[in-house]
């Protein structure tokens, strides 16, 4: 349009306004906020490890006699769901913990409760991962949810100390669901809380980039692979890392596949997290960076 024809356009709209009665103004439209998250629930009872805690990580497999010498052992929660293994790794060593592991992300083909998981809830496969499949965690406050609340309770009755969900980052994966960041945080923190309300101590698996958000909810930390992809500190990230666990008197656990120990240990030592050399299968091996 050319300038004359602005200046007629701004003319005739000026003579418009002053001729036509006034008109009540349009109200803003806020953009939508996110939902609040849930106060933590809090668990005076719950175990919870030192900062300093010698651990194994087996899952493939359940630990045999003679036990290793450590002060934590995470097992897979469906294989021990008698309780006969957590029992005894428990009267093996007094005050030993013993952590459920269990997948709250992702359907798995081979559990009991697999027929349980209603077909809206199931989306993309997991890459190398077969009969595995990302879920909607959106939906947690329906049969989601109760399929998680019947496995927590597995845990605990089982004799468990502790839990760690797997897979809580659908959000950062494609999941096949167009899940958002606060899709995550609301069913991390249902998670959580759902654990201590029945007394379980809980770890944050993953789920690196949102950790403060995360933190006041769980009581320590498990982590793959930080320190080969340079995101296991503030320092590195620039607001989240799992120094912040460290600071909250909080432990990190913590695992490499693929770097030497000599390629992680001493920073693992220097930043106080209790790491491990593993195989991808996580069976009996481990070389430990620090203690036994």
């Amino acid at each position: 349009m050319r300038l004359s024809a602005l200046i007629s356009a701004a003319a005739l709209a000026a003579t418009t306004l002053i001729a036509a009665p006034t008109a009540q103004a349009a109200p803003a439209v806020r953009p939508a906020r996110a939902a609040a998250l849930p106060a933590p629930v809090a668990c005076a009872g719950c175990w919870r490890p030192a900062l300093n805690t010698s651990w194994q990580w087996q899952l493939s497999s359940l630990p045999k006699k003679p036990f290793l010498n450590v002060q934590m052992y995470d097992i897979d929660g469906f294989a021990a769901k008698d309780g006969a293994i957590v029992k005894s790794l428990k009267a093996d060593k007094p005050g030993r913990g013993v952590v459920c592991y269990l997948s709250a992300g992702t359907f798995e083909d081979w559990r009991p409760d697999a027929g349980q998981f209603p077909a809206e809830v199931l989306g993309s496969p997991l890459e190398d991962w077969e009969g595995e499949r990302w879920l909607d965690v959106r939906k947690y406050t329906g049969k989601l949810g109760e399929i998680m609340k019947a496995r927590l309770d597995m845990c605990k009755a089982a004799g468990f100390d502790a839990v760690e969900p797997d897979n809580v980052d659908g959000y950062a994966n494609d999941s096949g669901f167009p899940l958002k960041a606060a899709d995550q945080l609301a069913y991390n923190t249902w998670f959580a809380n759902e654990a201590h309300k029945r007394g379980l101590a809980v770890g944050l698996k993953n789920d690196v980039e949102q950790i403060p958000q995360l933190l006041p909810y769980f009581d320590f930390a498990v982590n793959e692979e930080c320190w080969e992809h340079k995101e296991c500190t503030t320092a590195q990230n620039g607001d989240y890392g799992y120094d912040q666990f460290v600071k909250a008197g909080k432990a990190v656990f913590q695992v490499e596949y693929n770097l030497a120990t000599s390629a992680f240990c001493a920073r693992s030592n220097a930043a106080n997290f209790n790491s491990l050399k593993k195989k991808y299968e996580l069976d009996a091996y481990r070389v430990p960076c620090r203690g036994a």
